[in-house]
Protein backbone atom coordinates (compact mmCIF):
# COMPACT_ATOMS: atom_id res chain seq x y z
CA UNK A 1 0.00 0.00 0.00
CA UNK A 2 3.01 2.03 0.33
CA UNK A 3 5.28 2.27 -2.86
CA UNK A 4 8.77 4.26 -2.51
CA UNK A 5 10.68 5.69 -5.51
CA UNK A 6 13.11 7.83 -6.41
CA UNK A 7 16.35 6.57 -5.05
CA UNK A 8 19.89 6.16 -7.55
CA UNK A 9 23.30 6.92 -7.55
CA UNK A 10 24.25 10.08 -7.05
CA UNK A 11 27.71 12.06 -6.28
CA UNK A 12 28.37 13.75 -3.10
CA UNK A 13 26.52 17.19 -2.64
CA UNK A 14 24.31 15.94 -4.90
CA UNK A 15 20.02 15.77 -4.54
CA UNK A 16 17.66 13.59 -4.73
CA UNK A 17 13.80 13.56 -3.57
CA UNK A 18 12.36 10.35 -2.70
CA UNK A 19 8.46 9.54 -2.74
CA UNK A 20 5.97 7.25 -0.78
CA UNK A 21 2.77 7.33 -2.69
CA UNK A 22 -0.17 5.30 -1.23
CA UNK A 23 -2.83 3.20 -2.22
CA UNK A 24 -5.48 1.95 -0.94
CA UNK A 25 -4.96 4.78 2.32
CA UNK A 26 -5.75 8.23 2.65
CA UNK A 27 -2.31 9.84 3.82
CA UNK A 28 -4.03 13.05 5.02
CA UNK A 29 -5.11 10.86 8.02
CA UNK A 30 -1.83 9.43 8.49
CA UNK A 31 1.23 10.23 10.16
CA UNK A 32 4.54 9.57 8.31
CA UNK A 33 7.75 8.45 8.45
CA UNK A 34 11.32 7.94 6.64
CA UNK A 35 13.85 5.19 7.93
CA UNK A 36 16.95 4.11 6.09
CA UNK A 37 19.04 1.23 6.43
CA UNK A 38 22.62 0.61 5.86
CA UNK A 39 24.35 -2.74 5.21
CA UNK A 40 25.56 -4.18 8.29
CA UNK A 41 23.65 -1.21 10.30
CA UNK A 42 20.50 -1.61 11.85
CA UNK A 43 17.39 0.63 10.74
CA UNK A 44 18.04 4.20 11.68
CA UNK A 45 14.66 7.36 11.89
CA UNK A 46 15.33 10.27 9.89
CA UNK A 47 12.41 11.89 9.61
CA UNK A 48 8.73 12.24 10.48
CA UNK A 49 5.81 14.44 10.50
CA UNK A 50 2.05 14.24 12.28
CA UNK A 51 -0.66 13.39 10.13
CA UNK A 52 -1.92 17.33 9.66
CA UNK A 53 1.86 17.91 9.24
CA UNK A 54 1.85 20.31 12.18
CA UNK A 55 4.66 18.75 13.78
CA UNK A 56 7.71 17.66 11.90
CA UNK A 57 11.09 16.00 13.23
CA UNK A 58 14.62 14.94 11.90
CA UNK A 59 17.30 13.09 13.29
CA UNK A 60 20.51 15.31 13.66
CA UNK A 61 22.65 13.89 10.75
CA UNK A 62 19.86 15.38 8.29
CA UNK A 63 18.68 18.46 9.52
CA UNK A 64 18.97 21.35 6.97
CA UNK A 65 19.76 19.15 4.39
CA UNK A 66 16.60 16.50 4.37
CA UNK A 67 12.84 18.17 4.36
CA UNK A 68 9.82 16.03 4.43
CA UNK A 69 6.41 17.46 2.72
CA UNK A 70 3.25 15.91 1.79
CA UNK A 71 1.03 16.60 -1.30
CA UNK A 72 -2.44 15.15 0.23
CA UNK A 73 -3.97 15.49 -2.85
CA UNK A 74 -1.85 13.16 -4.77
CA UNK A 75 -1.31 10.89 -1.52
CA UNK A 76 1.88 10.89 -1.17
CA UNK A 77 4.49 12.01 0.80
CA UNK A 78 8.49 13.07 0.12
CA UNK A 79 12.09 13.62 1.26
CA UNK A 80 13.77 16.09 -0.10
CA UNK A 81 17.65 15.42 0.32
CA UNK A 82 19.53 18.04 -0.26
CA UNK A 83 23.59 18.44 0.47
CA UNK A 84 24.06 14.65 0.27
CA UNK A 85 27.12 12.35 2.00
CA UNK A 86 28.25 8.88 1.11
CA UNK A 87 27.11 8.58 4.84
CA UNK A 88 23.43 8.90 3.31
CA UNK A 89 24.07 5.71 1.79
CA UNK A 90 21.28 2.99 2.02
CA UNK A 91 17.82 1.62 1.61
CA UNK A 92 15.26 3.78 2.70
CA UNK A 93 11.68 3.23 3.62
CA UNK A 94 8.89 4.93 4.08
CA UNK A 95 6.24 4.53 7.13
CA UNK A 96 2.55 5.07 7.84
CA UNK A 97 0.38 5.33 11.04
CA UNK A 98 -2.98 6.41 11.50
CA UNK A 99 -4.34 9.49 12.86
CA UNK A 100 -1.39 10.35 15.30
CA UNK A 101 -0.62 13.58 16.03
CA UNK A 102 3.24 12.43 17.31
CA UNK A 103 5.68 12.59 15.28
CA UNK A 104 7.40 8.89 15.97
CA UNK A 105 10.85 7.76 15.75
CA UNK A 106 10.43 4.40 16.65
CA UNK A 107 9.41 2.01 13.51
CA UNK A 108 7.49 -0.52 15.53
CA UNK A 109 4.98 2.02 16.02
CA UNK A 110 3.93 2.50 11.97
CA UNK A 111 1.19 0.13 10.65
CA UNK A 112 2.25 0.61 7.48
CA UNK A 113 5.65 0.67 5.46
CA UNK A 114 6.43 0.80 1.96
CA UNK A 115 9.47 -1.70 0.15
CA UNK A 116 12.49 0.36 0.08
CA UNK A 117 14.42 2.81 -2.63
CA UNK A 118 18.38 2.81 -3.00
CA UNK A 119 20.14 5.91 -2.55
CA UNK A 120 23.93 5.56 -3.12
CA UNK A 121 26.01 8.54 -2.98
CA UNK A 122 29.81 8.38 -4.00
CA UNK A 123 32.47 10.53 -3.11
Amino acid sequence: QLQASGGGLVQAGGSLRLSCAASGIPLARYGMGWFRQAPGKEREFIAATSWNGGRIHYTDSVKGRFTISRDNAKNTVYLQMNNLKPEDTAVYYCAARYMTGAVLTVGSLYNYWGQGTQVTVSS
